[in-house]
This record gives C-alpha cells, structure tokens and sequence, in this order.
C-alpha cells in the first residue's frame, strides 16, 4: 500500500543501481556541531568560570526564569526527595524499584578489582582499579522528564564506589518532576540541584559557590548541554557526546509489522533527527511495515514529530539475504540493533559494531531504555565502531604499578637505558643505569 506524501519513507532496494550513493547518506548522521551554538555556549562557559555563583544565577534566572539569590537556594533538600518519594503513585513507586534493582544487578557484573603478579624476577607488576571521587549527573528537565536518566547514570556510579554523586536538574519556572527526584532518592544522590543548560555544566566542570567541581559529567542533554561537555572536556572527564537516537531493525518477516512499526515509532518520537531504519529480506513484510506505519501513526501522540523524523532519516531497505543485512548494520554501526528474526542469536555473531543489540521479535529496544538491566546510554553516530554504552569501568580509574626486585631492576636498567640513549634522553638513561648498578643494592 502506498504511503500518503505526509508519511513518505524513503524505500532502498540493494540489488538497484542507485543504492549505494542512497545508502552512503543514511551513513551521514553524525553529532555534528553547530558554531552559533558553540559560540553561545563558550560565553556562558567562560562566564561561569571567570565569576562562578554570580553568573550562574544570573543565567539560570535569563534561561529558566528562576530568580534566587543564593546558590544554596536552588539546592533540593533531602526532605523534599523523600515527599516526591511518597508522592508518586505505588504503581510508579514499584516501576522504579524494580527497574533500579535490574540495572544494580547487571552493573555489578561490571566492576573491576586490582590485580597484580610478579614476573620471573620477582619484581611486581599490576593495575589498581579506584574510582572516581566526585561524579556530576545532568538530568534534562522541565517538559521533559527522564527519571530512567537518573537511575542508569547514578547507579554505575555508585556500584564502582563513587563516593559523592551531584545531579542537576534544570526547573524551568519551578516546574519539577516528582519521578525525577523520587529516582534520585532511590539511586542514593549526594546532592540535588536545579539548574540546567551550559551553566550546569560548567558550574559541576569548574565549581561555583557552593558546588564544588566534580571530576567527570556525565547524562544526556540538548545541543546546548553537549556543545558545553564538549568545550569543559579536559577539564573533567564526560561520557560521551551522543547525537540523534537511531535504531535499526533486521527482520526476516516473522514479526507481526504492528510490533515493527511501533519500535520504529519509538525512536523516530524523540526528535525530528532520530533515526529509524528497517532492513528485511522480504519486501512484502516491508510493505505492511509500510502499511502499519501509515494506519497507526496518526493516533500517536507525537505523530508529527515522528514523521517528519522518518521523512528525514527513516528508511525500509530490501535485501538479497539476512547476511547483506548485517553487512549493513556494520556499515551503520547504530546505537540500537533488534535482530527480529527466528533464531536471533545465530546472527549475533556477525554483529561488530552497535551499542545494544536486542534479541528476537519479543525484544523492543523500550525495554532497554527503561529496565532490561543494560545501560540505555549509548554511542550514536556511529561512534559504536570505537565506543562502548557507558558501564561501571566508566568511574572507575586504572593505575599502573610497578615494583622491581634488585634482579629485576639490573635487567631492566640496560634495556631502558639502551632505549634512553637511542631516543637521545640521557637522564633518563643515568637514571635507569643507577639501579642496574650494585651500589645501594638492599639484596631484596
């Protein structure tokens, strides 16, 4: 059934002489930057450093129309978490429980311990895992409210043993989300504070007043926020800088086309940039993919957002075989991979780049986003050639250690010092030879 202009999904067919140029620009999403904003963005950084508290009112009051005079105002007390707590309903209440429990449970599998062994010379050689002091969680806020944000950036922080966790939340006119804090209660946060935007960022990147300077920021933002992770990056340390959502689903027809258009629906409703791509083997599964999309779409509540993200950067791609989907989903490397096929797992194994793949047709990436147990914050833009969904090992430090017995520091010494010279670094090859010397040898 043909789709109305309103509704249009772009169709790709691999074996059509045009698909690769077509192909190539669904490859061109990307977290690309925008200069005004960049522009925008480095006043405010630049401010927040240079006069701290004062500038962040300042801009809170301009951006959020909140007026306070102090910093500490804007700070949410632990009384009012536990009444947002005992607010939300018993049904919201368990939701969020349940779903805490399932992230704790798969993130404790991540943690790492220091480990250490002594080589044939009995000097010791090892890796101390610590992790970080102080972590900064940004939370969107406002209209928006992402109480899942809360819960999968806060609780691999606290299972690495992250001794202080701050989160800000912007309040727009004093509007806040009882589920937001009610999250923040159940993930155990040090401090809440409601300020948003740049001057969020740069206040935990930098300190102002009473916020003192956290050592890495992580949690999503709009372009603003991740146009200020960007420019505080090596300052402190941050997650990620994550562009549009994305999914792509490989389906080989066994699913109903309801189920498929409907998760392609649930990326393409963040944003008109989303993007949702359907690749399938059986072009008449695409056309009632097809179908659904334009029989259930305008019931939605975003619906004009949605189609104009699949207008944009949806399409349904036809192929020879499942094995040319997979080569497609490598070239893609997209956040969000559902493998909605018979036998899920047989194809797993080709897959070498996506941040979360789902398995099977009973497997809605939804899932992830809220309770599966994976974290649902994940490299975009095909960044997951490189990059991982943020984890454990993400506040967690690594730290060399190295301890030399006198036979192992004789050895050692002429092969540094023969490297040192080589490089033109004579200290260092002075230095390494004092030890592989006899002199103030202790016998250990």
């Amino acid at each position: 059934m043909p789709m109305s202009p309103a509704l249009a999904v772009a169709r790709l067919r691999s074996l059509q002489s045009d698909f690769p140029e077509r192909f190539e620009s669904l490859l061109a999403a990307s977290a690309d930057t925008d200069p005004d904003v960049d522009a925008a963005v480095r006043e405010v950084v630049a401010a927040v450093r240079r006069e701290g508290e004062a500038a962040v009112l300042a801009y809170t009051r301009r951006f959020d129309g909140v007026t306070a005079d102090t910093l500490s105002s804007l700070r949410v007390p632990a009384r009012d978490l536990d009444a947002a707590w005992d607010a939300v309903d018993a049904a919201e209440r368990a939701a969020l429980t349940e779903a805490a429990h399932r992230i704790r449970s798969y993130h404790e599998r991540q943690r790492q311990e220091s480990w250490h062994y002594l080589d044939e010379d009995g000097s010791m050689l090892g890796q101390r895992i610590t992790p970080l002091d102080r972590v900064g969680v940004y939370v969107p806020g406002g209209r928006a409210s992402y109480p899942s944000s809360v819960l999968m950036n806060a609780i691999p922080a606290r299972v690495a043993g992250v001794a202080e966790i701050v989160m800000t939340v912007p309040a727009p006119s004093g509007a806040l989300s009882p589920l937001v804090l009610a999250a923040a209660r159940l993930a155990e946060i040090d401090e809440v504070w409601t300020i948003g935007g740049a001057q969020a960022v740069a206040a935990l990147a930098f300190g102002a007043g009473p916020i003192r300077a956290v050592d890495k920021i992580v949690g999503p933002g709009n372009r603003y926020v991740a146009a200020a992770k960007r420019q505080v990056f090596g300052a402190v340390g941050i997650d990620m800088l994550a562009g549009p959502s994305e999914i792509v689903i490989v389906c080989d027809g066994s699913a109903p086309a309801e189920w498929i258009a409907m998760d392609l629906f649930s990326q393409a409703e963040h944003d008109e940039e989303a993007r949702a791509i359907l690749i399938s083997p059986d072009g008449e599964f695409l056309d009632r993919v097809e179908a659904a999309i334009a029989l259930m779409l305008p019931e939605l509540a975003r619906a004009d957002i949605i189609a104009r993200s699949l207008a944009a950067h949806g399409a349904l791609i036809e192929v020879r075989d499942l094995d040319e989907a997979i080569g497609l989903v490598n070239r893609l490397a997209p956040e969000h991979l559902e493998l909605a096929v018979a036998n899920a797992e047989c194809l797993i194994e080709g897959v070498r780049h996506a941040g979360a793949i789902f398995l099977g047709t009973r497997t809605p990436e939804a899932f992830g986003d809220y309770c599966a147990g994976p974290n649902h914050v994940l490299p975009t833009a095909r960044t997951a050639r490189f990059s991982s969904p943020l984890g454990v090992y993400d506040f967690q430090k690594r730290t060399s250690v190295i301890g030399c017995s006198a036979r192992g520091a004789r050895r050692l010494a002429g092969i540094a010092s023969t490297l040192a010279r080589g490089e033109g670094l004579t200290a260092h090859a002075h230095s390494a030879e004092l030890r592989g010397s006899d002199d103030g040898d202790t016998g250990d």
